[in-house]
């Protein structure tokens, strides 16, 4: 993930920044608790399309 675009990119929920979880090729939305899947190196910023993260998730992005 090109860090410049991740400077850029926010959820399209809470309009909040974005974590880069490379080994799950995800975008992480600690404020929406979503993640957000990259497919073919294109994040997929549409709400409909971000998983709920886990509480286990969450309290791991927490930490």
């Amino acid at each position: 993930m090109n860090k410049r675009l991740l400077e850029i990119l926010v959820c399209p929920v809470t309009k909040g920044p974005l974590i880069y979880n490379k080994k799950d090729q995800e975008l992480i939305s600690k404020s929406a608790r979503l993640a957000y899947p990259i497919q073919d190196g294109i994040p997929m910023l549409v709400e409909e399309d971000g998983r709920e993260l886990t509480q286990e998730e969450v309290e791991k992005l927490a930490h």
